[in-house]
C-alpha cells in the first residue's frame, strides 16, 4: 500500500494529536530510514532519543527474540530471572542505591513525585498534603493530568484541568528564583538539565551545581529528569554527573531500551526509596523480564560501542561544522553533544520539510527549533552529510 493510502486511512480514523511530517517509515536499520516507496532517510530524531543506539541493533534484537521465547511478563507477583540484574546494572550506572522499574517516561516521572512527596512527609516532616516540588518553565516531563497541570505550555494544560496542587513553577537556569522558591514545605525541585522540548535550552554554566548545592543546604531532593538527555545523548552518560553532581533521584528513559519496548526507571537513594512499601506503588508490566533483557542489552551496547564518547566528538564537529550558517536566518546553534538545536528567526517546520525532501528527517520544536539529534552510532562521514544538507536548505 502506498503512503498516500496509507495517510488517508490514518486521516480518517486516527486522533490528530500530532503533526508528524507526511512519511509513512516501513522499516529502519542504523540511523536510516525507508518509507514505503522505499526512499531513504537519515533519521535525526531517534524517536525523541529513545534509540541512540541505532535501530533495529542486532544485539538488542537478539536479547528481546531469546527473552521472548523464554518468558515476557510474570507481573510483580512473582519474581524473575532478569529484573535483579537489571536493577542492579542501573544502581552501578548511576551510582544510586535502589531503582523502580516502570514503564513510560511519565510513568517515571509520577513515580518520582510520589517518591518525593512521602519522603517530604515521612522524613522531612511536611505537614501532610502541603508538599511542595519546584519545577520549571518550560519543562517537559510528560502528558499525564499531574504534569501537564504543571507545564508553562498552554496547548499541553487547554481543557484538562483541574489540576493537581503543589508545585511551584520559577524561570529555568535562575538561581536566585529557586533560593526564593525554597521554604519549609519544598520536598523536591524536578529539572530536565538541558530543556529539550523548549528548543535545546541549555542553563548556564555552573547553574546545576549551585541548584544542587542550594537545595542540599535547605533538605530539599534534587531531582534530575535524564529520560531524553541521559544515556550518552550529550556525550556523557548523564548530564548531571557531567557537572560533579549526585541526584537524590534520577529520572530515566527512551533510550534505556534502545527503542525496542517501553522502560522507564527512577534510581535513587536509599532514604527516598526505601519509602515505598508493599502496595504503595506498582504496575503490571514494570519490571518484567522481556523489557529487563532488552535494556540490559540496550545499556551493554552503549558501553561496549563507546556511544557515549561517540556522541561527544561527532557531536563537536556538528556543532563547529554548523556556527557559520547566516544570521538572517539561524538566530542561534546551540547543543552539546548529538542533541543539536538550531533556532531561526522564521518557523522552522517548512525548513524541516525541505530537509525531508532531501533525505534528512527532523523535527521543529518550539516553532522556530530545528532539533537535530540523530542515533549515536552515526558515523563521521554521515554527520557531514548531515550538515551539507542543513546548509543546503539554511544558506
Amino acid at each position: 500500500m502506498r503512503s498516500s493510502s496509507l495517510l488517508a486511512i490514518e486521516d480518517r480514523y486516527g486522533t490528530h494529536n500530532y503533526h508528524p511530517l507526511r512519511i509513512v517509515i516501513h522499516r529502519a536499520e542504523g540511523v536510516w530510514v525507508y518509507d514505503v516507496e522505499g526512499n531513504r532517510y537519515l533519521d535525526c530524531l531517534s524517536a525523541y532519543s529513545a534509540v541512540n543506539q541505532g535501530h533495529a541493533h542486532p544485539v538488542i534484537l537478539k536479547a528481546l527474540i531469546e527473552q521472548a521465547h523464554r518468558v515476557t511478563l510474570t507481573s510483580r507477583a512473582f519474581h524473575n530471572d532478569q529484573l535483579p540484574l537489571f536493577t542492579e546494572e542501573v544502581c552501578t550506572l548511576t551510582g544510586m542505591d535502589r531503582m523502580l522499574p516502570m514503564n513510560s517516561g511519565a510513568e517515571a516521572v509520577e513515580t518520582a513525585i510520589k517518591a518525593a512527596r512521602r519522603w517530604g512527609y515521612q522524613s522531612k516532616g511536611i505537614p501532610d498534603g502541603q508538599a511542595e516540588i519546584i519545577v520549571c518553565k518550560g519543562n517537559f516531563h510528560g502528558r499525564t493530568t499531574t504534569i501537564v497541570g504543571f507545564s508553562s505550555e498552554d496547548a499541553y494544560r487547554e481543557g484538562f484541568g483541574p489540576f493537581t496542587p503543589g508545585f511551584v513553577p520559577i524561570p529555568f537556569g535562575d538561581l536566585d528564583a529557586l533560593r526564593a522558591a525554597i521554604n519549609e514545605r519544598t520536598c523536591g525541585f524536578l529539572v530536565e538539565p538541558i530543556q529539550c522540548e523548549a528548543g535545546i535550552i541549555i542553563p548556564p554554566d555552573g547553574y546545576l551545581q549551585a541548584a544542587s548545592q542550594l537545595c542540599g543546604e535547605n533538605n530539599v531532593l534534587f531531582i534530575a529528569d535524564e529520560i531524553q538527555t541521559g544515556l550518552g545523548r550529550t556525550g556523557n552518560w548523564f548530564v548531571s554527573a557531567s557537572e560533579g553532581i549526585t541526584p537524590d533521584l534520577y529520572i530515566l528513559g527512551k533510550a534505556l531500551s534502545g527503542g525496542f519496548y517501553p522502560v522507564s526507571a527512577v534510581a535513587g537513594k536509599r532514604a527516598v526509596m526505601d519509602l515505598f512499601t508493599p502496595g504503595s506503588h506498582g504496575s503490571t508490566y514494570g519490571g518484567n523480564p522481556l523489557g529487563c533483557a532488552v535494556s540490559r542489552a540496550a545499556l551493554r551496547v552503549l558501553r561496549d560501542e563507546g556511544l557515549v564518547e561517540r556522541a561527544a566528538a561527532l557531536g563537536q564537529l556538528a556543532l563547529g561544522e554548523l556556527q557559520d550558517l547566516p544570521r538572517h536566518v539561524v538566530r542561534e546553534v546551540r547543543g552539546r553533544g548529538l542533541l543539536i538545536g538550531i533556532e531561526l528567526t522564521t518557523p522552522a517546520r517548512p525548513f524541516c520539510e525541505a530537509l525531508m525532501r532531501r533525505g534528512v528527517l527532523c523535527k521543529e520544536t518550539h516553532d522556530l527549533v530545528i532539533r537535530l539529534a540523530p542515533p549515536l552510532v552515526i558515523t563521521e562521514k554521515e554527520v557531514r552529510w548531515m550538515v551539507e544538507q542543513v546548509k543546503a536548505v539554511l544558506l
